[in-house]
């Protein structure tokens, strides 16, 4: 599926920048162009940088890159529930209450690469297993309608969103 393959419809516009900044992809090709180079991104964070925050009230690195984990595991199971055909409506998840109890703070750079190319490889498998046709499929999360396909384009451009911001904001 390419992103230009989305329909109106297909996200909730929240997500319309993350989805057009990764311009015209192919989505299992991004799952796995981003499964090789993030780690890489990630291994060439200084250890000591963890723990910073660029101002009162904000996120640690540590707590941004465990953040983009537990979004692409919300998104993936999204993806599974409703490319299963379950037509359960899916709340939503307060990031902002997973973050204290995600013990970030407490981890090493080398078990956060190891976990994100856990989870990762469990996206892409997940992605591959779908028919074009179930990536059309939508459900709701969040009190909206999504398809499949956009929750894999929204795990991509929502890793590269906070890419861009630990960049110009914490490195």
């Amino acid at each position: 599926m390419k992103r230009s393959d989305l329909a109106k419809g297909d996200y909730h516009s929240f997500y319309e920048p993350y989805i057009q900044a990764l311009g015209e992809v192919d989505l299992l090709e991004m799952l796995e162009r981003q499964l090789v180079n993030y780690p890489q991104f990630l291994a060439s964070i200084p250890e000591h940088k963890l723990l910073y925050k660029y101002d009162e009230g904000k996120w640690t690195v540590a707590e941004v890159l465990v953040h983009i984990l537990d979004a692409e595991r919300v998104f993936q199971y999204r993806a599974l529930r409703i490319g299963r055909g379950d037509i359960t409506p899916l709340a939503s998840f307060d990031q902002d209450a997973y973050v204290p109890q995600s013990n970030a703070n407490d981890r090493t750079l080398a078990s956060i690469i190891e976990e994100y190319k856990s989870v990762r490889q469990s996206t892409l498998s997940l992605f591959q297993s779908f028919p074009e046709k179930i990536l059309h499929r939508k459900g709701t999360a969040s009190n909206t309608i999504v398809s499949v396909g956009a929750l894999g384009f929204m795990i991509c451009g929502h890793q590269k969103h906070h890419k861009g911001i630990l960049k110009e904001r914490y490195l």
